[in-house]
């Protein structure tokens, strides 16, 4: 029987390194294990948090239920297609995603390595439909299973099922706190199809010398390169990588901006136009930014302005509250609205 922990810090469980508490805490690795501690008293009449890598989460307080810690692990092919060249790779919930990246690479399994280096767990991945340099969670996706928190059952979701969007699914929106995710099932491509489609990439494999047709593993090289190069490692500095999503405007609203700001990026979606907050952030001033005492506890990172970061000493509160400020800055400089990423609690 899985243990029941009571008063216990989340510093380490959460990349911010915030020091708040849960009421009640504990740890399964299987399915089976999660369904006995939902049949605990303490934890079938308390609020719920199913916590994998912390690292799209921001606590502003206490936790007072129970986080229950998702730790299923297991990496697999499931089967393999001959005529369509792809197999299907099952992950346990618990596993590092960019673990998950690295198995397939060394199965020689293409699909996924755009998608290196994001930090968190492979259960978190279809929550937000997990995105980044031209490549989503959903373009590989097979189906998932979760179990329900209500009985305990295990249900199996298909991609459409799951209602994927831009960093949005079933499971922020109609199905919130309703089911934690146990595997996930990827259909991944033997025959290489690499997506160099993102500038970055490009560019990247340029300076490291790789010309020609990339490997997924050249591409995966390159993708680590440029995230490392922007983003701050948690272990070194408290963050949750990119705090906020970048926004989608109608045509005319870019084109606007676009007299008014003719550096400003945009990359065509259904609708309209995305734009980077990043972009939005830094034009608005607030690139680098430090606030708190001294030094300063919190602030923008210096290299990437979608970051916001702990420097130490910082409250989840005042993590948000910065956050605010700049959603207010960019309103009224862009009339853009920006929306967090991140996980507030």
């Amino acid at each position: 029987m899985p243990t029941l922990e009571e008063n216990v810090s989340l510093r380490p469980y959460n990349t911010f390194g915030l020091d708040v508490r849960a009421r009640y805490f504990a740890r399964f690795a299987s399915a089976d294990a999660l369904r006995q501690l939902l049949q605990l008293p303490q934890v079938r009449a308390a609020d719920k948090l199913i916590l994998g890598g912390g690292s799209n989460l921001l606590f502003t307080q206490d936790f007072p239920g129970v986080v229950l810690k998702n730790e299923i692990r297991g990496l697999e092919i499931l089967s393999e297609d001959g005529d369509s060249q792809t197999a299907l790779v099952r992950a346990g919930a618990g596993e590092s995603w960019h673990g998950l990246v690295e198995y397939a690479l060394d199965q020689q399994l293409s699909g996924i390595e755009n998608l290196s280096l994001i930090p968190g767990t492979v259960g978190a991945a279809p929550l937000q439909n997990i995105g980044a340099y031209g490549a989503e969670l959903r373009d590989t996706f097979d189906h998932l299973e979760a179990v329900e928190i209500a009985t305990g059952a295990l249900r199996v979701f298909s991609a459409a099922d799951c209602g994927f969007g831009y960093r949005e699914s079933v499971f922020k929106n109609v199905l919130k706190h309703q089911f934690v995710v146990t595997a996930v099932v990827l259909r991944l491509h033997r025959q290489a199809r690499p997506n160099v489609q993102y500038g970055a990439i490009t560019e990247t494999l340029a300076e490291l010398g790789i010309g020609g047709e990339p490997t997924p593993q050249q591409v995966s090289q390159a993708v680590v390169h440029i995230r490392r190069s922007k983003l701050p490692d948690p272990a070194e500095i408290g963050n949750a990588g990119s705090f906020f999503k970048n926004p989608e405007i109608s045509q005319a609203a870019f084109d606007r901006l676009k007299s008014q700001y003719p550096d400003l990026p945009g990359y065509p979606v259904p609708g309209g136009v995305k734009v980077p907050a990043g972009w939005l952030i830094e034009r608005a001033g607030w690139k680098g930014l430090r606030r708190g005492p001294g030094a300063g506890t919190h602030g923008v990172h210096a290299r990437q302005a979608l970051v916001l970061v702990n420097h130490g000493g910082a409250t989840g509160s005042e993590i948000r509250a910065l956050a605010e400020e700049i959603i207010a800055a960019v309103r009224q400089q862009f009339a853009v609205e920006l929306h967090p990423e991140v996980n507030i609690l």
